[in-house]
Parts: structure tokens; C-alpha cells; sequence
């Protein structure tokens, strides 16, 4: 997205716009628009004032589901001063309300025409994201004092209503209002937008007269923050990274089944285009912000439970026992022309469910969900052995059933991200190195549930010895001797795919490596080929996939880092895992405080800036969740039944951390943590604290 998109989202639905506020969309692949539910439900929504646009003069968006646009109208000299000024502001909550404040700054009589130009192409994101044509029917008209503008496919009906209670006239695709406004009068003008599902109008979460903002939370944003530990630091940057963190988790928080499961509320992956339930992301997501909200790891453990495949269904890929990987409620998945309804081609959830559920109950010792989950962790462990190894070999492999499916199925699931080091594409199925690493972790926790939980020793005796055998068995076939790091992945042939690659810190964290062979990862990890100066890059840049700007074969993941980093310190490289986490935390500042999906691989020496990535998602939910990870590293947060514990390590700049929480975990006493140390550099320091004029320079530029 430009830098100039002013972005809104409430859960399930999302606005994009330009700086004046509006939705102008007319290219293919356009992602601009309001968006409910994986459909867009406006595509055009343009202002303007006797039929001339405005000029944008500020525009405020800190509030994710509210923005305000303070606009004129041009005077086409700089000696003739706006005798208007237009306020537009916008709260977005299913539908969203839209207020028009027209102010008149002379002392006389103006006559002012007000025009919103409008249009809806009800594209799925879908179509929007591969530019394809809409199958179905549109049509306008009026409907009482509404303006309809819709669409159907058979018995598919989508419908927005155009709503206002200020006068004027609608016609196609355009709304018109004539007003006077009289010396220093202001005037308020109002819109709903609403979008409707099969005959039945959204319910707005708020009303035009009485706005009391409670954006996708039961409770207030205020309150959602003010309940979060309380984050301070001598490094200013580290706190305001914390709170825009978690005020995205907030942000991208929604209710996938609100009529069973109200309460239930998990984070989608990230705006625009992953809008909706995955199951990884959630998974990681929670995990990454166990320490600081709970409350996610409970909601997105239910629901995906909820969700576990019971069936061998090749078009989903699903099979019994197996965590899904997306839903969506779209169109084109509703008539089966995409597998997302939902679809499990993910080799990776199932085992990361089992590694979420006893982390889960260490931190918050909530032994009742663990029960109320068992017979859904025995299906996930089933799957594991009997689907999941699908040749019998030892190891969870993956392929697609069928041509609709993902080619890969591990996070880094782009076409062409399993290479050898010369560049050639793997053949599927394969069996990527940290899905290994996942299944022994979710076995050796499984096992601790199964004996402490759930009353069934030999079922725990039984967990450890399948984890020890993968163990050793692991090490034998996906060690590569003479480069002293573990293949990516074994292909169809069971050939090691050899490139290096930011996997093997995974492997780290699963605590899958033998503790012999940890500290040649770790040289590896913090090595030039790996370490960017900004983070870990997906891919070594000696291997001719190697890419700084390819999705997952050179570019840099926080969320990947962050684990990367939980896996240095399980082995005790706390000095280098604190040090990534300083790198994450500074590249932050360089976006607003906000770490994006991902950002270009170019070395740190290279560029003032870490670069971003064209088509990152912002924000997005894993990254997140990537700084709480990295603080819980930098302090050694570690919980068991509920009792929290702390070995700090912290990295430069930082000399003082100190969190305090507000719940039974934390306790009264804050966790508090000083080093004294002279500064790394004065370039590492400049990188901290100039970022936001290297920002401004970046936009002036």
C-alpha cells in the first residue's frame, strides 16, 4: 500500500483509502475500498465541492477503526485563502458511519453543492487479489429512503445500503446536495454505510447520533491497553513499539462464529489480504503473546479445535484430526472454486495446536481447557502419525491433492521456497526440517499433558519414546556434514535440500537439535550469509535462490526472527538472541513503530534503513506479535502453572526494562531489568533514535 493509504479495519472488514478519504478504484488488482467479509462492498466513494476535488491538508488514522480527513478547496493561488474547510471523519465497525463538517470561514452567504460519486463491483478478494471478472449480475436503485447498490449469483446476494438522514437526491451512482451556509456556520451531514447478507441488513456498531467506540473488543480500546502489562524503558522507541503492537492485536481481532461461539474473538492474519481465520498465524500469534494476553491462546485454541477436520476431503485437502489453515466467506469459495470453506493444506498447524496447548497451561495453569481439549489433541497426535507421515517413514511430509491446493504447506508456503542451493526447485512431497522440529516439540508437550493432565502414563511413555526416535532419526537424515547445518527439507526422492535457510533456528526452538551441533546453527544464525544487521533472512546469500527481495527466499520475517531468537536463548546464545531482538526493535522504528510482514534482505551496511517490501501485509498479526516475543526473550520470561520467572539478558541501546502487569500472572512486583554498559556505536545509536527522520526523508524524497 502507498505510503499516503489511510487504512481503517474492524475485525472482518476493512477500509483503504487515499489521504482525502477516498476510495478511487480503477486498476486491476486495486485493493482500495471497503471490504466485509472477503467482498468489497464499496469501491468508489468520491467527494467533492462544486464539482472540484479537494485538497488534503492532515489527515489523523491513530485510531485503527477511525480516521479523520481535514481537506479544502483548492484556490489555484497561493495569495487566495479556503473560505471552507471539510472535516470528513469515518468510524468503521461491520459497516462504517461517515460525517461531513462543512465550516464557513467568511462573513457571508455561501451556496455550496455537495456531490459523492459511488460504485460497487462486489469483487471477492479474490478476484480483486488475481484481477478476475465478477460471474454474477449487478443492479442499483432506490429502496425506500435507501440507495441500494448490489449484486447476485444465483442464490448469492450481496447488497450495500447508502443511508442519510441530511436531504438531497440519489441517482445512479451519485448522491447531490444543495445547501446554504450562512457566515461562520458549520453544518453536519451524515452517512451509513451497510453492507447486507442474503436479504439480512449488517448491524453498524455505531449509530450516527451516538458514537461510543468499541471497536471489536467487549471492551474499549482504552481499557484493552490500561488491563496490558505496562511496558517502560529509557529507550522511549521500545514502549511505543509495544503499545502499536498491541493496539494491532486489537485491531485485527474477530469473531469467525459469532453466533456459536460470541465471545470467541482470534486474530486474522493481517490487512489487506489475509483478512480471515489461519491457522498458523493464529497459532504463532497467540504463542507470541501468551505473556501479555492470555485470553488469544484460549479463543484461537477453541476455535480451531472447533474447526478440526473430520473427513479426507481432497479438494481441501482436510483429513481427519488435522488443524485447518484458512477460512473464508466469500464468494467464489461458497460456489467451490477456491478450497478455503474451510481449507486445511497446512502441515504445520496440527503440531503447532498440541505446542500452543501446553504452553498455554504453563502459563496460565488453565488445566480444564486442557481437558476440555484432549480428545481434540488425540486427533491432532493420530493425525500426526497416521496422515501426517504419509510413506511411514518417520517424518510429516505434504502434498497437495489437487491443483487448487497450495504447492507448499509449511509457512513459507510460496511456489518456489523449498530450493536447492543451486537454485532448482524440490518436487513434492516434501518434508521441510522445522515441521520435524514441531512434531517432536508437540510430542515431548503432548506427553507432559498426557501424564499430568490427562491420567494416561503409557500414552505419555509412549509420546517421549516416538519423539525420542525422531529425534535421533532427524539428526541422521537431514544433517549436511560438510556445511555443519541441517537441510531445509527432504524431497520425493528423500535428497536433502541443502540451502541454508532461516529454518534450522526453528529447529532451535523445538528443541529438536542435539546439543553438540547447536552452537554451528547458531554460527550459521548470526552469520553474515543469515544476518542482515536488521534480522535473519530467510534464505543464505550464497545460494542461488538468494533474493533480498523475494518473498521467502532473502527477505526478513519478524515473526521468524522472533522465533528464531526464543530458539538461541532455549540453547543459551542469550547474548545473540537479545542482540536479534535489538535489530527487530530498531528496524520497527524505521516503520512508525510497526513491524510489517516482512522487509527486504539488503545487508544493514548497505542502506540507513532496513527496505521495505512492496507488497508486505500492514499490520499483520504474527509481527505483531514478533516484539512481544522478543521482549519476553531480552527479559527470559519463562511460566509454569501460572508462576512467572525472569533471567534478563538485555541487548544495546537498552540499559533499563521494566514490565509490569495487571493480572494474577504478573503478580504486584514489576519484572525490572539495568545493565550498565558504555553504547555498542554511536551509528547503532543514531539508527535508534533517528529513524523517524530517515522516515520523513524516505516520503520528502
Amino acid at each position: 500500500m502507498k505510503h499516503n493509504s489511510v487504512v481503517t479495519l474492524d475485525g472482518s472488514s476493512f477500509l483503504i483509502s487515499d489521504e482525502i478519504g477516498n476510495l478511487t478504484t480503477g486498476l486491476p488488482g486495486s485493493i482500495t475500498g471497503f471490504f466485509y467479509k472477503d467482498m468489497r462492498h464499496l469501491a468508489t466513494w468520491v467527494l467533492s465541492i462544486n464539482n472540484a476535488s479537494l485538497q488534503a491538508l492532515s489527515y489523523d488514522d491513530m485510531e485503527y477503526y477511525f480516521s479523520q480527513h481535514f481537506l479544502a478547496p483548492r484556490t489555484g493561488t497561493i495569495y487566495d485563502n479556503p473560505y471552507l474547510s471539510v472535516v470528513r471523519r469515518r468510524f468503521l465497525g461491520n459497516g462504517f458511519i461517515e460525517s461531513l463538517e462543512l465550516m464557513n470561514h467568511s462573513n457571508k452567504e455561501i451556496e455550496i453543492e455537495i456531490k459523492y460519486t459511488f460504485a460497487c463491483d462486489f469483487a471477492d478478494l479474490f478476484e480483486v487479489k488475481d484481477a478476475l471478472k465478477k460471474k454474477g449480475q449487478s443492479y442499483q436503485g432506490p429502496r425506500g429512503k435507501d440507495w441500494v447498490l448490489g449484486y447476485r449469483r444465483e442464490t448469492f446476494v450481496r447488497e450495500t445500503l447508502i443511508r442519510t438522514s441530511s436531504g438531497g437526491t440519489f441517482s445512479p451512482g451519485l448522491f447531490s446536495l444543495n445547501l446554504t451556509l450562512n457566515p461562520k456556520e458549520n453544518r453536519l451531514i451524515t452517512f451509513q454505510i451497510i453492507p447486507v447478507e442474503n436479504e439480512t441488513a449488517v448491524q453498524l456498531k455505531y449509530s450516527p447520533t451516538k458514537i461510543e467506540p468499541r471497536p471489536n473488543l467487549q471492551i474499549s480500546l482504552e481499557e484493552w491497553l490500561r488491563t496490558a502489562p505496562r511496558v517502560e524503558s529509557d529507550v522511549d522507541a521500545v514502549r511505543r513499539i509495544y503499545r502499536q503492537s498491541m493496539i494491532d492485536l486489537a485491531a485485527l481481532r474477530f469473531y469467525p462464529d459469532p453466533v456459536r461461539f460470541p465471545t470467541l474473538s482470534i486474530p486474522s492474519a493481517g490487512l489487506p489480504w489475509f483478512m480471515a481465520l489461519f491457522g498458523r498465524d493464529s497459532l504463532i500469534t497467540s504463542y507470541q503473546a501468551l505473556p501479555f494476553v492470555p485470553e488469544l491462546a484460549a479463543s484461537t485454541l477453541k476455535t480451531l479445535a472447533h474447526y478440526q477436520g473430520t473427513q479426507v476431503d481432497s479438494f481441501r485437502d482436510e483429513e481427519p484430526g488435522k488443524i485447518l489453515h484458512e477460512l473464508r466467506f466469500g464468494e467464489m469459495t461458497l460456489f467451490q472454486e477456491r478450497p478455503q470453506s474451510p481449507y486445511y493444506g497446512a502441515a504445520d498447524s496440527t503440531p503447532l495446536f498440541l505446542i500452543l496447548l501446553d504452553e498455554y497451561e504453563r502459563w496460565t495453569g488453565d488445566k480444564e481447557l486442557v481437558r476440555s481439549l484432549e480428545s481434540n489433541a488425540r486427533r491432532a497426535l493420530e493425525w500426526i502419525d497416521r496422515y501426517g507421515d504419509r510413506d511411514g517413514d518417520g517424518f510429516v511430509e505434504y502434498q497437495r491433492a489437487m491443483d487448487t491446493g497450495l504447492e507448499n504447506q509449511c509457512w513459507k508456503d510460496s511456489w518456489n521456497s523449498i530450493l536447492f542451493s543451486d537454485g532448482k526447485n524440490s518436487e513434492a512431497p516434501r518434508a521441510t526440517c522445522e515441521i520435524q522440529g514441531y512434531v517432536y516439540d508437540a510430542k515431548v508437550r503432548a506427553a507432559r499433558l498426557a501424564q499430568e493432565i490427562w491420567n494416561d502414563p503409557k500414552l505419555a511413555s509412549l509420546l517421549r519414546k516416538q519423539a525420542e526416535t525422531l529425534k535421533l532419526k532427524f539428526d541422521q537424515e537431514y544433517w549436511i556434514g560438510d556445511k555443519n547445518y541441517y537441510a531445509l527439507a527432504l524431497d520425493r526422492d528423500k535428497h536433502q535440500v541443502d540451502s541454508l535457510s532461516s529454518n534450522i533456528g526453528h529447529l532451535l526452538w523445538s528443541g529438536i537439535v542435539p546439543q553438540e551441533k547447536a552452537n554451528f546453527i547458531r554460527e550459521h544464525l548470526v552469520g553474515p550469509n543469515l544476518f542482515s544487521g536488521w534480522g535473519v533472512r530467510t534464505m543464505g546469500t550464497a545460494d542461488a535462490g538468494y533474493n533480498p527481495i523475494e518473498y521467502h527466499n532473502g527477505t526478513v520475517w519478524p515473526h521468524d526472527c522472533s522465533i528464531v531468537a526464543m530458539g538461541l536463548a532455549r540453547y543459551g546464545f542469550r547474548e545473540d538472541a537479545s542482540r536479534l531482538c535489538a535489530a527487530l526493535l530498531n528496524a520497527a522504528i524505521f516503520f512508525n513503530f510497526r513491524l510489517p510482514e516482512v522487509f527486504a534482505g539488503y545487508p544493514r551496511n548497505e542502506t540507513e534503513f532496513p527496505v521495505e517490501y512492496p507488497t508486505a501485509s500492514s499490520p499483520q498479526a504474527w509481527a505483531a506479535g514478533a516484539p512481544l516475543l522478543a521482549l519476553r526473550v531480552i527479559l527470559g520470561l519463562e511460566a509454569q502453572d501460572g508462576k512467572l520467572t525472569s533471567n534478563p539478558e538485555l541487548p544495546f541501546p537498552i540499559r533499563s526494562l521494566t514490565i509490569t502487569g495487571n493480572n494474577r500472572l504478573w503478580g504486584k512486583q514489576p519484572i525490572h531489568a539495568t545493565r550498565e554498559h558504555a553504547i555498542e556505536s554511536e551509528q547503532f545509536w543514531r539508527s535508534w533514535f533517528e529513524g523517524r527522520r530517515v522516515i520523513a526523508q524516505k516520503k520528502a524524497g
